[in-house]
């Protein structure tokens, strides 16, 4: 059983970065495994699978300086990028095969568009705590809106 949960968050203003941060790492590894797929089917090679794109983009990247920053949000939140890039495609391939509506192909994230987004699953460790906030992973309590 899957559940989702929508609700209204009231951060505060250090919270307010550091959910900015996550939507702009995740749009940022999203962009880039676009981008190395792109590049793979320009060259007539096979897509990359999702655990070499996540071991290259999310792994390796934090441990070198220029991407350290990586390392300041939640993995989980970057893991869920990459997926949402491999059902983007999985959604484009069976329009183009007659399973579903015919849609585009994956486009790169702006930082401008909206809405901006994160998903947090069961194993990000979120939890709501005994006052009625939500805890996030390196973002901290919320006050919510249920």
């Amino acid at each position: 059983m899957q559940l989702r949960y929508s609700f209204r968050l009231y951060p505060s203003a250090g919270q307010r970065s550091a959910l900015a941060r996550a939507f702009g790492c995740a749009r940022v590894v999203y962009n880039d495994a676009l981008r190395a797929r792109e590049a793979a089917r320009s060259e007539g090679m096979p897509f990359p699978k999702t655990g070499d794109l996540s071991k290259a983009l999310i792994t390796e990247a934090k441990n070198t300086p220029e991407r350290a920053w990586l390392g300041e949000v939640s993995a989980v939140v970057l893991q869920q990028s990459l997926r949402d890039l491999d059902t983007a495609y999985r959604n484009f391939f069976d329009g183009l095969k007659g399973k579903r509506p015919r849609m585009g192909a994956p486009r790169y994230k702006l930082r401008k568009d909206a809405p901006q987004a994160v998903r947090f699953t069961a194993n990000a460790r979120w939890s709501i705590t005994t006052g009625g906030k939500l805890r996030l992973p390196k973002i901290g309590d919320l006050k919510v809106n249920w």
